[in-house]
């Protein structure tokens, strides 16, 4: 089971280094996540949501690399190729995974202008690793799945670098 943790912070640029630093922990094997995206509320008020995993693209490749398969079965790669990534691209757009967009426009409506935050649906994560890593940026806690005691923790994290 995943747990959904969103945090605020000041500015796109913050909420974006946290984004970036959170890909490297899972190159490293410290998290493992189903999925991240940043939310941005811009000065005229509007959210923008920039995700990390893009389901169009991976299903267009999945897809081609399908249809090639296929298509050599019947000695037509190319237009197998071409097929199964048009086939997998559609797939792809119409499907929604990880956290709710409409979720996190909503509690992205709360943060100020020009405010950002991280929501990141995490799977399972060696805290002593990750929470040093992503305290260092601070930022506010404004949503989680987790339990009371995780949450105190990372709170508490979080707090440390915003008062140093």
């Amino acid at each position: 089971m995943s747990n959904l943790i969103a945090i605020a912070y000041p500015d796109e640029a913050t909420a974006n280094e946290v984004a970036q630093t959170l890909v490297e922990l899972q190159k490293e094997h410290s998290i493992e996540f189903d999925d991240l995206v940043v939310a941005i509320r811009k000065d005229d008020g509007k959210i923008k949501l920039r995700q990390s995993f893009n389901p169009t693209g991976s299903g267009a490749a999945g897809g081609a690399l399908w249809g090639g398969l296929i298509g050599l079965i019947f000695f037509m790669p190319l237009l197998g190729m071409a097929i199964g990534g048009a086939t997998g691209a559609a797939a792809g757009a119409m499907t929604d995974v990880g956290v709710d967009d409409k979720f996190m426009k909503d509690l992205g409506a709360k943060l100020g202008p020009g405010n950002a935050a991280v929501f990141v649906l995490v799977r399972q994560a060696t805290a002593d690793k990750v929470l040093p890593r992503v305290s260092q940026y601070g930022g506010e806690v404004i949503h989680t799945s987790l339990n009371e005691e995780a949450e105190e923790t990372l709170r508490e994290a979080l707090r440390e670098k915003s008062h140093a």
